[in-house]
């Protein structure tokens, strides 16, 4: 029997990419959904959707995360409409690529807040309740960068890092409440990111629909998992890492992502 079926999903960062695939993922096995993001529009559209296909119950709630006021909203709004979380998908994120000391602060501080911040403050706010009912998921969207320093997303690859330790240090404290928390960590996935974190058109490429990352998120939820890599090839480059020294890992990546404009 599915047992996310009935219950509600909280997905951030829902409007599109990976997000969007949560969505109509828990959608299918019946999961009620509260669905936030920044774009409105593409949430209403969204939510229209999976009521008439799959006959669930959506919320939506328009919040921006790169505030800080933005999880307490969300958390205040599922509130004053009685919604217990049963899964909260910490999935909003930012990236940026380009030489650090080039790079508008403003835009890295954003980086941080989004993808370290306002990951601890929406887990802070609905883990008591999960820890209380005795049950409950949390899932992370880390990344393959997060195993690695990363020269020219450097502050993304540092907050990824920050979004995989938490979750599995997370895990280990909560597991005896009943609560599961597994850090997702894919690489190059179909979504906006690359063209919003201004990615050359070389460096999108190969990139693997977010459906089946979704579903390896899910899977390896159910089995327990603390982390998943989704694909192949990065669970062996990952692997491979520790059989070099950090500075070599770190002297290729700078080589492989380094603009073409610098090389």
């Amino acid at each position: 029997m599915n047992r996310r079926q009935g219950k509600w999903a909280l997905v951030t960062g829902a409007s599109a990419g990976i997000g969007l695939a949560f969505a109509e993922r828990l959608a299918v096995e019946g999961m009620n959904l509260v669905l936030t993001a920044r774009r409105l529009d593409r949430l209403e559209q969204l939510a229209t959707r999976l009521r008439d296909s799959r006959n669930v119950s959506v919320e939506i709630c328009r919040a921006d995360f790169g505030e800080e006021s933005g999880p307490a909203a969300v958390f205040e709004f599922t509130e004053s409409k009685r919604i217990a979380v049963d899964l909260l998908v910490n999935n909003a994120g930012l990236g940026g690529y380009g030489e650090f000391r080039a790079s508008d602060l403003r835009r890295q501080l954003d980086m941080v807040q989004l993808n370290c911040a306002a990951v601890v403050q929406v887990t802070h706010l609905y883990l008591p309740g999960m820890i209380v009912r005795g049950h409950g998921d949390i899932i992370i969207t880390a990344s393959a960068a997060s195993f690695q320093p990363t020269p020219y997303i450097a502050v993304y690859g540092a907050s990824k890092a920050f979004d995989l330790m938490f979750a599995e240090a997370l895990a280990a404290e909560v597991a005896r409440h009943g609560v599961r928390v597994c850090a997702l960590c894919p690489g190059s996935t179909e979504s906006e990111f690359h063209e919003i974190a201004g990615v050359p058109e070389e460096g999108r490429r190969h990139r693997v629909p977010a459906a089946p990352v979704v579903e390896a998120a899910l899977r390896a939820l159910d089995d327990g998992k603390t982390s998943v890599v989704p694909g192949a090839k990065d669970r062996w480059q990952i692997n491979l890492q520790r059989l070099v020294s950090r500075r070599f890992v770190t002297r290729a990546a700078e080589r492989v992502l380094r603009p073409p404009a610098l090389r």
